[in-house]
């Protein structure tokens, strides 16, 4: 169920793309129902909510095996299951009817905010009581378990209140960006730890040791990285050297994880018959170093940011780096706990291929377009000083390309859950492939 809604929520979260993707082009023609504001922040943060329930379907697979124990109590995970989807649901519902608080990416209003935090109590008291009452406790659990901690407790300097916009933005960003350029990082090295384990029988210690690396650089650089994005905003000069410095370390975590998967795959002495698990696995290790680490890196070091910083650029970082780090590490698990969950032996398909391979190229084509798009926009708006307004309809043309390629995107989505509701009934049956 929990997995479900991720993909009831990334569906979603396509449908609003598109909307704001033909508003782009020209064709604004929801806007009396849905204004380009709404539609935005809808898009984003059915974004951090089908991830969030699908890191949190993770560990409730996760934990409990490597534990070795069952799940302290189904039953209160099934109540913090429809709970988080009624806040999510309400939050969305309230978007379009100006109920929120106007602050980017945590618009959610603080009513809710209360409720999303008794929410995540809930779920890090289940997930703690099941790994501490278990039999093992393995570096694998306690990373993920950490990062889920972490990111619960990042979320709380986004629920002060200040009257001063510079403060305000300020410690935004603590959960901004110390959610996925941090704490969402260690999250993403337990599962793919814990991937590669099942999926090459590299024995555990190796692979252990490895994420003590990545653990490790990701709060070297992530943490002090914060400082790239503290533009215009009044903070103090020495905040963008500072991280300027630390963010250009940032794809090295990623390049950890790249090299460490790849590595790992051929190093195993077993494969694993889960082809499409397998191709989700080593996509999100590369896919992530190119959008989170190489793109991320094009454009933080200050002299560029100071340019780029809220463009359409920042954009095209940001999509491939979600989709790469965070999208298809989820669908890397589905992809592998399904048939364990289901009894069916669906290992490989050409549907599951058509759904890896089209939704890879048509975010590379988006990427791609994001690029040219912002790459003009900072030329025309921030070098020829032209208005924002006579900018955007000036790349227009770029978001027909976007269009396009989201479609090829769509498409591969559509038939990754077309799968997943296909073959994700229990049976007794196996499915040979």
């Amino acid at each position: 169920m929990v997995f479900a809604l991720s993909m009831l929520l990334l569906s979603l979260q396509i449908v609003y793309g598109f909307i704001m993707g033909f508003a782009h082009m020209g064709y604004d023609n929801l806007h009396s129902f849905i204004p380009f504001n709404t539609a935005r922040a809808v898009h984003t943060n059915l974004l951090v909510v089908w991830l969030l329930s699908g890191f949190m379907g993770a560990a409730y697979y996760i934990i409990p095996e490597e534990a070795e124990n069952e799940l302290v109590s189904v039953k209160w995970a099934y109540i913090q299951l429809i709970s988080l989807a009624l806040v999510g649901i309400t939050a969305i519902i309230g978007y379009h009817f100006n109920y929120w608080e106007g602050r980017k990416f945590l618009e959610i209003p603080r009513p809710l905010d209360w409720l999303v935090v008794a929410n995540v109590l809930l779920f890090l008291g289940l997930i703690l009581a099941t790994l501490f009452k278990g039999k093992k406790r393995t570096t694998t659990a306690l990373v993920l378990t950490m990062g889920l901690f972490f990111a619960a407790l990042l979320y709380l300097p986004g629920m002060i209140w200040f009257d001063n916009q510079t403060m305000d933005s300020f410690f935004r960003w603590w959960v901004v960006h110390l959610w996925v350029e941090g704490v969402w990082e260690l999250i993403m090295g337990g599962i793919l730890a814990f991937l590669l384990i099942k999926l090459t029988g590299v024995d555990r210690e190796v692979i252990e040791k490895w994420l003590y690396v990545i653990v490790g650089l990701t709060f070297i650089s992530g943490i002090l990285g914060t400082g790239h994005h503290y533009y215009f905003i009044g903070a103090p000069k020495y905040w963008l050297i500072i991280g300027g410095i630390f963010s250009a370390m940032e794809p090295l975590a990623f390049l950890a994880m790249a090299l460490f998967a790849v590595a790992m795959y051929r190093k195993g002495e077993k494969r694993h018959p889960n082809k499409m698990a397998l191709n989700w696995t080593l996509g999100t290790a590369i896919v992530s170093f190119a959008g989170a680490g190489l793109l991320g890196l094009a454009h933080t070091f200050p002299a560029v940011n100071l340019y780029t910083h809220g463009t359409l650029v920042t954009a095209m970082h940001a999509h491939l780096a979600f989709w790469g780090a965070y999208g298809m590490i989820v669908l890397a698990l589905i992809s592998y706990t399904m048939p364990n969950m289901t009894g069916r032996k669906f290992y490989d398909s050409a549907t599951g291929n058509y759904a890896f391979w089209l939704s890879n190229i048509g975010m590379i084509g988006m990427t791609t377009a994001f690029a040219a798009a912002g790459v003009a926009q900072v030329y025309m708006e921030r070098i020829m000083g032209l208005e924002f307004g006579e900018v955007q309809k000036e790349i227009q043309i770029h978001f027909l390309v976007l269009v396009l390629c989201a479609t090829l995107f769509a498409t591969g989505i559509t038939l990754y859950i077309y799968e997943f509701v296909r073959y994700g009934r229990p049976t007794d049956e196996a499915l040979i492939k």
